[in-house]
């Protein structure tokens, strides 16, 4: 019997939620679409509980209309600027080293390296383990079943404010769904667009959305380091507005159409009809002109991922370089300008791989919601009626243990 899994993408600039039919050989078919334009929220934070409540019920609905399925639970990403991370490390005694490392005791490691100071205003969404030692032999990525006296083990720790994570479910309950899971976005986005190698060897997903960038680092086959910068296209889009004094609607069309990163790469004689507010008629601007508004922000969007990318330490140890994701990697030239201000390996990361309704979700704007439904199919339970409760979220010890075994590595 096909079970169904339900991922809401609660952006800023839209709500997306996804429908899959998940078989028996854990194949998914997209049955259900709903997008609607996002309200309420800034930066990836709800700011407005009515109308996002609103929003998410839209696109829930939508979403059920073209599926012909209810809907009653799903997967919710979380994402903005709150959100924070940091590596530590645990370690738990074996014994005399003539019995094998179990479960048990990787849960008291854990257990170790999660007793961290974290202010009262955050919880923790997060305990990744990225790597273990066995009696000083490090670089083990699961150590079940090895003997060993001593075992210790790094991981990676992400916070995020209560107020925000509370705001946001409460907005999802409201529209009358449970929350199954909350996933941190740029992780769901990996499960969408990164290859297994780049995992392994060394990437970085960069996750372009409307009100934030969420940067990823992968090192051999785990997330390391975990980040949200406070700026995205929707910066692009108001700079546009601003710089042409026209409306942001038409700011974003003009983004859309006729935006580029690059300015030497557009032709000077070029020129676009645009409104502006008042009586003034259509004015005609150059395309260049507009092209330069945008790389000026797009300069320091990459500015600020060179630093992020500096600061977590890892930046000489990433050789498959960077997957652009999110609805701004859209954006023409910018991955010529990606190459030339990160100076590394650049692609952009589709979703690929899926069937049924694919055509209008296979570009990098869906990689979140399509990553939040094979998030589900990887490591999550199928939803049930029995799971529905009023509760905002799992509860944090019994989350912590399916995270422990989902992210250990097979």
């Amino acid at each position: 019997m096909e079970e169904i899994i339900v991922g809401i993408d609660v952006g800023t600039t839209k709500v997306c939620t996804l429908v899959a039919e998940l078989d028996g050989r854990g194949r998914l078919r997209i049955v259900g679409v709903g997008v609607v334009p996002s309200e309420g929220l800034s930066k990836g934070v709800v700011t407005n509980i009515e109308e996002a409540t609103q929003a998410i019920a839209r696109s829930v609905e939508e979403a059920e209309r073209v599926s012909g399925y209810p809907i009653q639970s799903a997967y919710v990403g979380v994402a903005g600027s709150h959100i924070s991370s940091v590596n530590s490390r645990g370690a738990a005694i074996i014994g005399r080293g003539d019995r094998p490392i179990t479960q048990d005791d990787v849960n008291r490691a854990m257990d170790e390296a999660q007793m961290i100071a974290i202010p009262h205003n955050r919880q923790m969404l997060h305990a990744i383990p990225r790597q273990f030692t066995v009696d000083g032999q490090n670089g083990i990525p699961d150590p079940i079943g090895m003997f060993g006296y001593r075992l210790e083990v790094e991981a990676h720790i992400v916070t995020a404010m209560v107020t925000a994570i509370k705001n946001l479910v409460t907005c999802v309950q409201t529209a009358g769904i449970a929350v199954n899971d909350l996933v941190l976005q740029p992780l769901a986005s990996a499960e969408a667009v990164l290859r297994p190698d780049e995992r392994k060897m060394g990437s970085v997903l960069v996750d372009i959305g409307g009100g934030t960038t969420d940067i990823a680092i992968f090192i051999e086959g785990s997330v390391w380091h975990t980040s949200v910068l406070g700026i995205g296209g929707n910066h692009l889009t108001n700079d546009i507005a601003i710089g042409l004094r026209t409306p942001f609607a038409t700011a974003e069309e003009l983004k859309v159409r006729y935006g580029h990163a690059v300015p030497e790469a557009v032709d000077s004689r070029e020129f676009v009809d645009i409104n502006t507010f008042g009586d003034t008629p259509r004015q005609s601007v150059s395309r260049r002109d507009l092209a330069t508004i945008v790389a000026c922000r797009c300069d320091e969007i990459f500015d600020l991922i060179t630093r992020e990318i500096k600061r977590s330490g890892y930046d000489g140890l990433l050789p498959a370089g960077v997957v652009l994701t999110g609805g701004t990697a859209e954006l023409e030239g910018l991955y010529d300008l990606a190459i030339t201000r990160l100076q590394m390996p650049v692609r952009v990361g589709i979703p690929t791989s899926l069937e049924g309704l694919v055509a209008r979700i296979s570009t990098p704007t869906y990689a979140t919601a399509v990553g939040l439904l094979l998030w589900a199919a990887k490591y999550g339970n199928p939803p049930q009626e029995s799971r529905v409760s009023t509760r905002p979220w799992p509860d944090l010890y019994h989350r912590f243990l399916e995270w422990l075994k989902v992210f250990l590595p097979r």
